[in-house]
C-alpha cells in the first residue's frame, strides 16, 4: 500500500513533465502574452500584432525547413547563408524582371539545399559538418557575388515586402500558406510519412525499402528553398540587399524554435504547430525585452536561456 502511495506522486510528476514537453511552448506564449497585457503600453493595438507578425515570418519560414531537417535526425546550420546568397540573386538579376530574379534566387536557395541533401544522403558526411561548410561558403560566395550592400528599388517587390490584402501584409499571408503547405506535407503525404520513419530508425527504413537517399535529399532542398524564400521577403521588405547581414543567427532562432515547439533533436518526430508557437514565442520575448528598454545583453542573454532549455528538453525527449 506505502509503495503505491510513494508511486503515485511520481507518476503524476511524470505525466506533468511530459506535458510541459510538448505543450510548454503554448504556456510559454500565453504567459508572454498575458504579462505583456499587464505591463507593456499599445500591445493590444492591430498595429502592434502586424509588426509582430511581419518580423516572425522569416523565422517561421525558415524554422519550418528546420523542423523537415531536425525530424529526419538532421540539421541545417546553412540556412543564413542560403539566405544571404538568395539576397545577392535578387540584386543581381532584378534587371531581368522581379519574377525571374525572385524564382532565380529561390532555385539557388533549392540547389545549395541540394548540395547538403547530396553530401548528407550519399556521401554518408554528417550534417552538421555538411551545413557548417555551406554556413561559411555560402556567406563567402555571396560576398563574392555581392560585396556590398546594394538598394533594391522596384515596385513590385516593395509591395510583395510592404503591401497587405484584407489589412494583412503579404509576407504573413506567405509564411501562413507554407505553414499550411508543409502541415500537409508531414501529415497527409507519402513523403511527410517516410522523412518521419527515416528520422526514427533510418536503418530500419533502408531495410523496409524506403528511399532514404531520395528523402534525405527532398527534405534539405525543400529547407534551402524555403530559407531562400525567406531572404527574399527581407530583402523585399528592406528595399536592399545585405549578404553581410542578411540571415545571420537565423539558425539559432530556427531550431530554438523547432525544438521547444516539440520536435526531438533525435528525429522522428515533427510539430509544425509546435514550430509556430516556438518561433511565436521567441519573437514575442525579445520584442517584451525592448519595449521596456532592456538591454541587448539582456535579450541575448534570455534567449541563450531559452536556447540551453530547449536543448536540455530534446534530451529528455530522446530519452522517453
Amino acid at each position: 500500500m506505502n509503495l503505491t502511495l510513494r508511486g503515485r506522486p511520481r507518476v503524476d510528476r511524470e505525466h506533468v513533465l511530459l506535458w510541459m514537453r510538448d505543450y510548454g511552448v503554448y504556456v510559454g506564449v500565453a504567459l508572454v502574452v498575458l504579462f505583456n497585457v499587464a505591463f507593456t503600453p499599445h500591445f493590444l493595438t492591430f498595429e502592434n500584432f502586424r509588426t509582430q507578425a511581419v518580423q516572425v515570418a522569416p523565422v517561421l519560414i525558415v524554422a519550418l525547413g528546420m523542423a523537415l531537417v531536425i525530424a529526419t535526425g538532421g540539421i541545417d546550420l546553412s540556412v543564413g547563408s542560403v539566405m544571404a546568397l538568395s539576397a545577392a540573386m535578387i540584386s543581381l538579376y532584378l534587371g531581368y524582371g522581379p519574377l525571374v530574379a525572385v524564382l532565380v534566387a529561390v532555385g539557388v536557395g533549392a540547389l545549395a539545399g541540394a548540395a547538403n541533401g547530396v553530401l548528407v544522403a550519399f556521401a554518408g558526411v554528417q550534417a552538421i559538418i555538411v551545413t557548417l561548410a555551406m554556413m561559411i561558403g555560402g556567406r563567402g560566395l555571396a560576398l563574392v557575388l555581392l560585396p556590398q550592400l546594394d538598394g533594391v528599388r522596384n515596385p513590385d517587390l516593395r509591395e510583395l515586402g510592404s503591401g497587405s490584402f484584407l489589412a494583412v501584409p503579404y509576407v504573413v499571408w506567405i509564411a501562413a500558406l507554407l505553414v499550411a503547405v508543409v502541415a500537409f506535407l508531414v501529415r497527409r503525404s507519402v513523403f511527410g510519412r517516410r522523412l518521419v520513419a527515416v528520422g526514427g530508425n533510418r536503418r530500419a527504413a533502408e531495410l523496409s525499402g524506403l528511399p532514404v537517399r531520395r528523402v534525405l535529399l527532398g527534405v534539405y532542398a525543400l529547407s534551402g528553398a524555403l530559407a531562400a524564400v525567406a531572404g527574399v521577403l527581407v530583402t523585399a521588405r528592406l528595399q536592399a540587399a545585405d549578404p553581410n547581414s542578411v540571415g545571420v543567427l537565423i539558425e539559432l532562432s530556427a531550431i530554438t524554435a523547432v525544438v521547444v515547439g516539440g520536435t526531438p533533436l533525435t528525429g522522428g518526430r515533427v510539430r509544425i504547430a509546435g514550430t509556430v508557437a516556438g518561433a511565436v514565442l521567441m519573437q514575442l520575448l525579445v520584442a517584451t525585452l525592448i519595449k521596456h528598454d532592456l538591454p541587448p545583453s539582456w535579450t541575448q542573454m534570455a534567449q541563450t536561456a531559452v536556447i540551453i532549455g530547449a536543448v536540455y528538453l530534446a534530451r529528455d525527449r530522446g530519452r522517453t
